[in-house]
């Protein structure tokens, strides 16, 4: 269908816009091939050590540093901050985190006596 209309096109339009689909055209191809370093060669490459690439990438540790600075000086961080700077250098996942300590409820101890129990039951159950 598509091939029909451009046909037509051509037929209509004349020689001017047949000359501007040829230029589009060579446009679209691929352009030849450079002369060039093969890629495909290992000639003139550097080989990357991988222990090397580990130890650039490896993320380092601040704590002791700045523990040691906080410690210099003079003013003292509240108990509070101490913490939160302690949580940051936890690990994130569950397995890191301090079990979390549940808050013990004291057992409810009840208004009534025996006493009480043993006369409520005499009223409303006729028990003696």
């Amino acid at each position: 269908m598509r091939m029909r209309m451009r046909r037509a096109r051509r037929r209509k339009c004349g020689a001017a816009e047949t000359e501007e689909a040829s230029r589009a055209a060579g446009r679209r191809r691929k352009a030849a091939p450079q002369p060039g370093r093969n890629k495909s060669t290992v000639k003139g490459r550097v080989v990357k050590s991988a222990i090397e690439e580990y130890h650039k990438k490896k993320p380092v540790n601040h704590l002791t540093a700045n523990l040691k600075y906080m410690l210099k000086g003079r003013f003292v961080a509240d108990k509070a901050i101490t913490e939160q700077v302690l949580a940051q250098n936890r690990g994130r996942k569950s397995k890191d985190q301090p079990p979390k300590t549940a808050v013990k409820k004291k057992p409810e101890g009840t208004v009534f006596t025996e006493e009480d129990f043993r006369r409520f039951e005499r009223e409303y159950f006729g028990r003696p």
